[in-house]
């Protein structure tokens, strides 16, 4: 199964920010356990005797916030990059999708609906991709506990069995999973993507985005994997192919 983990970045209804940011993850499940134990070895910098205790939740780090107030701030930096890097090093058939919305320029529409049908309708073609070349595996989606849980649910639903705007969701094997996210690193290291696609468009700083630029979804040399909606209601990367 393929796994895709989710989280948000901007807040929906928050004006202070310009952009809504839904992103994350797609790992194949054997490649969980693998990815997991490295994310505890950049974890382990900053408690040894217990990784599990520490949660690589990147806003905190980056800010000093909370149990990352004592740490120093270049060492914090870093962890986040080298989080990240697992995420670059990772096997080929790992992907990280992204959907990022201005929110001026979305009329009525709900920002978390607008990213969740182009996010998962980018995800259910990757999976038809693959099934074309041979792998029968279907998706999940996971993601972060969330305010969000009622509405993503309903929405997962009805894509799936009344249709969206291009169609109906045909490769996932269930509705979208919740989970705390202390209890996964990979629902960990979704929150990081998100906060590195986040600042890009929102701060206009790629630190953090360049390390993971390369693994958004890809085929027949376009990028699939990212979608921006911008000022002029146009689409920065290429229409699915």
């Amino acid at each position: 199964m393929h796994l895709l983990y989710l989280d948000d970045s901007g807040g929906a209804n928050d004006a202070s920010h310009r952009f809504f940011v839904l992103a994350g993850v797609c790992v194949f499940e054997r490649q969980g356990h693998w990815m997991s134990e490295r994310l505890d070895q950049v974890a382990a910098r900053f408690n040894e005797a217990d990784p599990s205790s520490v949660e690589l939740h990147a806003s905190p780090m980056v800010t000093g916030a909370k149990f990352w107030r004592s740490q120093p701030v270049d060492k914090r930096r870093q962890a986040v990059i080298d989080a990240l890097q697992v995420l670059s090093d990772s096997h080929a058939s790992t992907r990280v999708f992204a959907a990022v919305i201005d929110k001026r320029y979305i009329g009525d529409r709900d920002a978390v609906e607008f990213a969740f049908e182009e996010l998962v309708v980018r995800f259910d073609h990757y999976l038809m991709r693959l099934f074309r070349g041979g792998d029968r595996q279907r998706g999940l989606i996971i993601f972060d506990k969330s305010r969000q849980e009622a509405a993503i649910q309903n929405l997962a639903f009805n894509f799936k069995r009344i249709g969206h705007s291009r169609g109906f969701l045909r490769n996932m094997a269930e509705v979208p999973v919740f989970l705390d996210s202390k209890a996964s690193r990979l629902v960990q290291l979704a929150d990081l993507v998100v906060y590195a696609v986040f600042r890009r468009f929102e701060r206009d700083d790629p630190t953090f985005f360049d390390v993971i630029a390369r693994r958004f979804d890809m085929a027949a040399g376009a990028r699939h994997g990212l979608f921006v909606l911008n000022q002029e209601l146009a689409v920065m990367e290429p229409a699915l192919c």
